[in-house]
């Protein structure tokens, strides 16, 4: 079985390490200075304090017959477009979107082609460490690797990717309605990541108080919001953003903030895409409004 990851940042790295060990044939597709890296060492990733190089074929053009079971697409979401009309000159039926992004499936299957898209949301956070891969999975009771049909049907390819994810040690969770998991996702990565935007040291944003408690609120308030419409929160136990007095959040929070968990899965990132979470800011209270 033959996977390429297209764009090969953090999350498409852990991705490519986990499936070429599994012994699946792995390709990455890069470019610019990223490209030159991984042809110059590989892909190197750091796993029990040891330096490992994942077994993965690097590639820099995408053959229009070149035939990929999956494609996990690994991009920004300010790259999606450009990355789907380059994906719609290959034949690979199957394109894995891990992005995060409230834009409607039907508007992605415009650019590659109807019944391409399997909607998906990575569940892995960490860096880079003079160009190798510090990274690791989500904890699974937190957030596995979560996918599903934009139906909500448990088809063949669902099935087939829910083995691969087993056989990978990958966490996965399949879920009936990706568009709503997304909403959800991002009512509570929305105020996590604005807390280290809306405070004069994000280093130690645990400290500040009173973003804590806006932090807390608007988490609160979220929740409250999407239910409102009449929507099911996915998963289930995000509902206790909603049932949870904002002044208990507070209180739990900078526990949160302050962990190792918190370093690696939510600073890392929020700092490393202020861009992209500001625009996603934008979209999401954008559709809480309209609704």
């Amino acid at each position: 079985m033959k996977i390429l990851i297209y764009g090969v940042g953090v999350i498409g790295s852990i991705y490519g390490a986990y499936l070429s060990n599994a012994g699946y044939s792995v390709f990455l597709f890069a470019r610019g200075k990223r490209l030159k890296e991984l042809k110059e060492n590989g892909l190197r990733y750091y796993k029990n304090k040891k330096v490992l190089k994942a077994n993965v074929s690097i590639i820099d053009k995408l053959k229009p017959n070149e035939y990929f079971d999956y494609i996990f697409l690994t991009v920004r979401e300010e790259q999606v477009h450009n990355a789907l009309k380059e994906l719609n000159n290959n034949i690979s039926p199957t394109i894995v979107t891990m992005v995060n992004s409230l834009e409607n499936y039907e508007t992605w299957e415009k650019f590659c082609g109807t019944g391409r898209i399997l909607p998906a949301f990575p569940g892995a956070g960490g860096g880079f460490s003079n160009g190798i891969l510090d990274a690791s999975l989500t904890p699974s009771f937190i957030q596995p690797t979560t996918f599903g049909e934009i139906n909500g049907k448990k088809t063949v390819r669902v099935k087939i990717l829910k083995n691969i994810f087993k056989k990978s040690h990958i966490p996965y969770e399949i879920v009936p309605d990706m568009h709503i998991w997304q909403i959800c996702h991002l009512g509570m990565v929305v105020p996590l990541a604005d807390a280290y935007y809306n405070t004069e040291n994000p280093n130690k944003v645990s400290k500040d108080k009173s973003v804590m408690f806006q932090t807390a609120k608007q988490l609160h308030n979220n929740f409250v919001k999407i239910h409102k419409m009449g929507q099911t929160i996915s998963p289930k136990k995000l509902n206790l953003f909603r049932l949870c007095p904002a002044f208990i959040l507070s209180k739990v929070l900078p526990v949160v903030y302050n962990s190792k968990f918190g370093d690696k899965f939510m600073f890392q990132h929020a700092m490393k895409a202020k861009e992209e979470m500001n625009e996603l800011h934008k979209q999401f209270y954008s559709f809480l409004n309209k609704n």
